[in-house]
């Protein structure tokens, strides 16, 4: 057995399995991908849900490329955080999706040749069909070159009951290459809209290409309409889009008119199924992906407000000189430490001492702004909003009003002495 008889004996078995059936070769190849798109919804809903996750990623990336623009190095770094940190696979919606495109080569090859690749049966077989119709071949040209094996099954079909026994017993199949009155088999041939015949057998041939075609540019349509591109994609990136739409479309109805027409019915078909997955696929992962945002929301938001208590704590340390030492530090460390406390302790005082002065001739302390951190009023930012994760409905309007307050203001405020390990050296 030869690698390529290797690689379709399965597409082969499922192809006769479904033709004993439904006695229909049209069905059968509709069957048959239907099964394909069962077997590949894991791999290919892999591909959609990192599609999606990656079209969500797109104003994050657009802000990366903006601040490190001209520093591809820093880019590809912060890009490859990025996906790592979302576990998104760049390749991933890419890669999933051209499997069924390895899947055409053995398709071809059963359509092609049904006799030695479909039904399974040996060359011999197509030697005894050859001379048993040498009459009808030698008057068909060049055709059969290409699809010999095509052109035999049919004549054996026409002629199933003279066909000798010994041949049916070597593995050959009645087998009607025909759907619907449309011999899939034949290539479909645009010249017929202006040299006939006007059958239907040859109107259909031609409308078999058309037809796939248009579910080709209808499954794109509805696969982009259900993950639209975001308004940050750059022109490039859209114009990319736009020209496969047209371009995809554009090589199926060449291929149809190069193939046997079974090849454009199993597109069709292909088409139709990937419009259903398209379609399903979306509405689950993007439920999915809202409730995975929200927890990753839920998640940060959680991280932020431990690290501002620990911040908070810490600088409560500091101002009570009750921070931990380590012991491993240096003696200069140490010393550095000590002054440092000493010097907090004496600001402490001093500033429950103005507090104190000021209380007692009644002058009322300026308030603080939440961003302030010692003297420097907006160490935390000047549009700072401490509640911005718990309240993300009003945090837009309430770091508007913060950034218009603090507008024109000192930056450092001069009834609190600065404490920093900075000052103290100096």
């Amino acid at each position: 057995m030869s690698f390529g008889e290797i690689v379709t004996w399965p597409f082969a078995k499922v192809m006769v399995f479904f033709y004993g059936l439904t006695h229909s070769y049209g069905l059968s190849l509709i069957l048959f991908s239907f099964l394909v798109n069962l077997v590949l919804m894991p791999f290919m809903a892999k591909s959609k849900k990192s599609m999606m996750r990656t079209t969500r990623l797109q104003p994050r990336i657009q802000e990366i490329q903006r601040r490190h623009e001209g520093n591809q190095q820093k880019l590809n770094a912060e890009m490859q955080k990025l996906y790592q940190e979302e576990g998104v696979n760049p390749l991933g919606g890419c890669l999933w999706s051209l499997l069924p495109l390895f899947l055409l080569i053995p398709l071809y090859s059963i359509i092609r040749l049904p006799i030695t690749r479909m039904m399974g049966a040996s060359s011999s077989v197509v030697e005894a069909l050859s001379e048993r119709f040498s009459a009808e071949l030698s008057g068909m040209g060049n055709r059969v070159a290409a699809y010999k094996e095509i052109i035999l099954t049919n004549l054996a079909h026409a002629n199933w009951e003279s066909i000798d026994p010994e041949l049916k017993s070597a593995g050959l199949l009645d087998v009607d290459l025909s759907f619907l009155g449309v011999p899939l088999g034949d290539t479909p041939d645009w010249r017929v809209i202006f040299t006939g015949p006007w059958t239907w057998a040859a109107i259909g041939l031609f409308l078999i290409p058309l037809l796939c075609t248009g579910l080709s540019w209808l499954s794109m349509k509805v696969a982009n309409a259900t993950n639209p591109s975001t308004a940050q994609q750059d022109a490039a990136s859209k114009g990319m889009g736009k020209t496969m739409n047209l371009m995809m479309p554009l090589m199926s109805l060449f291929f149809c008119f190069m193939m046997p027409a079974a090849m454009g019915i199993y597109w069709m078909a292909n088409s139709f199924f990937a419009m259903i997955r398209d379609y399903f696929l979306t509405k689950y992962y993007k439920k999915q992906l809202d409730i995975e945002d929200a927890e990753r929301l839920a998640a940060r938001s959680e991280r932020e407000k431990e690290l501002e208590a620990k911040r908070e704590e810490t600088e409560r340390l500091k101002a009570e000189g009750k921070t931990e030492v380590n012991t491993n530090t240096s003696k200069k460390k140490l010393q550095a430490n000590e002054k440092q406390q000493n010097a907090e302790r004496r600001a402490a005082a001093e500033k429950a001492e103005r507090a104190a002065r000021r209380e007692r001739l009644g002058i009322k302390e300026e308030e603080k702004p939440a961003s302030q951190v010692g003297n420097r009023r907006y160490a935390r930012g000047r549009a700072y909003v401490p509640d911005r994760y718990e309240n993300p409905e009003a945090a837009e309007e309430a770091t508007l009003a913060a950034a218009m307050e603090s507008e024109g203001q000192d930056s450092i405020d001069y009834s609190v002495e600065d404490n920093s390990p900075a000052n103290e050296q100096e």
